[in-house]
């Protein structure tokens, strides 16, 4: 993941993930990334848009859960650029061992932006959201945003092995909190 971070959202840079692992089981994704000392797990079923976030801090013997559901996911992205205008242009390059398209798209806001994907490999409808059901294949390199900041991601690796089933039920031990709740407890948050 790189990230292109406004003046305002520098200070948070360094609890940015550089590299996260996403596993699915069915419609259920499973992403953990490294916060700081929080080990943050997002579970999230990508057709009807329901998610649980586990945040783990074992220093300070602390687990919160955070339950999402379709109307959150939808008020996080409301701010959010929308993309459109999806066109490929037919240039071509090998990313990994995928043979790659690259595509140009525009926000709402006048921006551009490319994107490359392939047909090599298919992965579950919305894995990487909703914002390029425009696009034919898998992006596996692409620009979007995520609670306003910026972010290009590239996929570095694919492995096919057994995981799952993953739950959105809460597991024992972990405090339900809002996820305003967290971010005060972040110090306001983004």
């Amino acid at each position: 993941m790189e990230y292109a971070l406004t003046p305002e959202q520098e200070p948070m840079a360094a609890m940015l993930p550089t590299e996260s692992k996403i596993k699915f089981s069915g419609n259920i994704s499973r992403m953990e990334m490294q916060q700081g000392p929080a080990t943050i797990t997002v579970l999230a079923n990508v057709v009807d848009l329901n998610s649980l976030v586990l945040i783990d801090v074992p220093v300070a013997q602390m687990q919160f859960a955070v339950k999402g559901t379709k109307a959150d996911y939808e008020k996080e992205k409301e701010n959010n650029p929308k993309f459109s205008d999806f066109k490929a242009t037919g240039e071509k390059k090998m990313i990994l061992n995928y043979n790659t398209e690259k595509y140009t798209y525009k926000d709402d806001k006048g921006n551009t932006y490319e994107l490359w994907s392939t047909n090599d490999i298919e992965l579950p409808a919305g894995l990487v959201g909703r914002d390029f059901v425009g696009v034919k294949g898998t992006p596996v390199k692409f620009t979007s945003f995520n609670r306003g900041v910026k972010s290009t991601a590239t996929l570095k690796s694919l492995v096919e092995e057994k995981t799952g089933p993953f739950s959105l039920d809460v597991p024992k031990g972990y405090e339900v909190k809002t996820m305003e709740e967290i971010l005060q407890m972040q110090g306001g948050g983004q």
